[in-house]
């Protein structure tokens, strides 16, 4: 499986962790032509402290069932926001509050922005 494959394989995968635990307004933006840090950035949102954990622990479980590994976490206690870092991917999950303060689709505008369905073209 190709590199780029992989990173779409990992994204959809955590897409989908996302969603079984509902996670809002789940965003996907392709950065492999604008930065060399991955290829996606997922950005999501939960509800709570509580939510936004188990959302994390729920990405991470998924993830890790299909053999990828978490290289770096940071955020978990506060769960304000989380970042997950997956080499390949990153994903953010934020309390609304900090998701609209720190802009993120803003920030990575440059990216292209795609949907879950996407991912699952070759």
């Amino acid at each position: 499986m190709s590199e780029k494959n992989i990173s779409r394989e990992m994204a959809q995968l955590a897409c989908v962790a996302l969603e079984e635990k509902k996670a809002e307004d789940i965003r996907i933006i392709d950065i492999s032509q604008v930065s060399v840090l991955a290829d996606y950035f997922i950005i999501a949102n939960g509800t709570n402290r509580n939510q936004i954990q188990a959302l994390v622990d729920n990405v991470d479980k998924v993830l890790h069932q299909a053999g990828y590994d978490m290289k770096h976490q940071e955020g978990y206690n506060t769960a304000n926001w989380v970042l997950l870092d997956y080499g390949d991917i990153i994903i953010h999950i934020f309390d609304p509050e900090n998701r609209l303060f720190y802009d993120l689709e803003r920030i990575w505008r440059d990216g292209r922005t795609i949907e879950v369905t996407d991912l699952k073209e070759d």
